[in-house]
């Protein structure tokens, strides 16, 4: 009897798994696909959206389009995990497996802010392009905690991003953190008040509910699943990756919660699970970093990409670079002629 192999989630790494594992596991094992909704969102992308709705046709992509026949799809809620029994928990009904990988991304951080959940909503530039291509009378701040934007990373980049954001009308306010926020006002450092109509938060990533109850050894503050460098956690039937996860890595740090790692990471995934279902050793991944590429409204910003003799760059190049990044990883797993038609909306 072949085993019951079940991916949760269909972005980056549950949709890149999949293929790989349509790949790798032949006849030995039985596939099933499970997300809540029944499409691949390009989430690098769909900032474009703020301007221009239309551009959700081209960065939604079904679900259909990316797995083979033979692969079920189950759309589904996922609210439990239960690695004794080896069911998945839906809000419908349950699915069994023999191995699990859990791709289901993460969920937005609202570090107990009080009022924050109940009133937000890098949508800065894309803000601002609409603004400018619509005559809109639209005022954006920018407010950052920590004293540079885009921290953490390097400062030649962080300068560059600002130079931009500020070129585009953005007010930038560093160095003070949000206290509090209102359905009017959001309140900043000991004394700012900042008034507002619209309040969009982007201020970090944690687990997900789903798998927070689940018997898996899990980050406690974050609630993201531990995984060593196969991406099997302490349960040997059931591996993580992509947001949700927390995976082992050269180093004092984790791979990085970024598209570009997911990418890499659901390869040699999907490859590892046919791998423990035959019995034979699994591989151990590292994050490959090709470096960084940040879109502010039309323009771009390119840094350490691997192969340009420039460190940080703009201009035309970044900006294809951008939409050729998008376009590779929508002809990798829906086909050339969908990322063709995606080009013009990129």
């Amino acid at each position: 009897m072949s085993e019951n192999v079940v991916v949760l989630g269909s972005g980056y790494a549950g949709a890149g798994a999949v293929q790989s594992l349509e790949s790798s596991l032949g006849r030995s094992a039985e596939l099933t696909w499970v997300s809540d909704v029944d499409y691949h969102l390009v989430l690098h992308e769909s900032h474009r959206c703020i301007r221009d709705p239309s551009v959700r046709e081209e960065i939604t992509i079904p679900v259909h389009e990316i797995k083979s026949s033979s692969t079920t799809f189950r759309q589904g809620r996922v609210v439990g995990v239960d690695t004794d029994d080896r069911t998945v928990e839906l809000e419908d009904g349950e699915v069994e497996y023999d191995y699990l990988l859990v791709a289901v991304g993460s969920s937005t951080a609202f570090f107990g802010i009080e009022g924050l959940e109940a009133y937000a909503h890098q949508t800065a530039g894309e803000v601002a392009e609409y603004r400018d291509d619509h005559d809109a009378p639209i005022d954006i701040h920018l407010v950052e905690g920590l004293d540079r934007v885009f921290p953490n990373n390097d400062p030649q980049l962080q300068g560059a991003l600002r130079k931009r954001l500020e070129a585009a009308g953005v007010e930038i306010h560093t160095g003070e953190f949000i206290g509090e926020v209102d359905e009017n006002r959001v309140y900043v450092g000991e004394d700012t008040e900042m008034a507002y109509d619209v309040l969009v938060w982007t201020g970090g990533i944690t687990g997900r509910d789903c798998v927070a109850d689940a018997s898996i050894d899990k980050d406690d503050r974050s609630r993201r699943l531990f995984a060593d460098r196969t991406f099997e956690t302490d349960d040997d039937r059931v591996f993580a990756l992509g947001d949700c996860a927390l995976v082992d890595q050269p180093g004092d740090n984790p791979a990085p919660p970024t598209a570009q790692a997911a990418w890499q990471a659901a390869e040699v995934a999907g490859e590892n699970v046919a791998r423990r279902v035959r019995g034979q050793p699994l591989t151990e991944w590292t994050h490959k970093d090709k470096g960084t590429v940040v879109s502010v409204g039309e323009t771009a910003v390119g840094h350490d990409v691997l192969y340009v003799p420039l460190t940080t760059f703009g201009g035309t190049p970044a900006k294809l670079l951008k939409k050729g990044i998008a376009a590779r990883w929508i002809a990798d797993i829906a086909g050339v002629g969908r990322a063709m038609d995606a080009w013009s909306d990129m």
